[in-house]
């Protein structure tokens, strides 16, 4: 099991993939409605980047010891 990085880092990194995934959105959108199939790359960047928002969430979270279910 990696390291647990400290709460106000892994909080850090959480908001910035949380940045990236709704980019990454914003740009699967823009992508499809101007017919390219390129945004299905955005889609799955978008998947990749909500996954490490809501681990490092979570881990930032259980660092600073408030109550994580699941």
């Amino acid at each position: 099991m990696p390291p647990v990085p400290p709460p106000s880092q892994a909080r850090r990194l959480a908001l910035y993939a949380l940045a990236v995934c709704l980019l990454a959105v914003a740009a699967a959108v823009i992508s499809f409605a101007q017919g390219s199939w390129l945004g299905i790359v955005w889609v799955l960047l978008a998947g990749l980047s909500s996954n490490m928002a809501w681990y490092y969430g979570k881990r930032g979270r259980a660092a600073r010891g408030d109550s994580v279910t699941g």
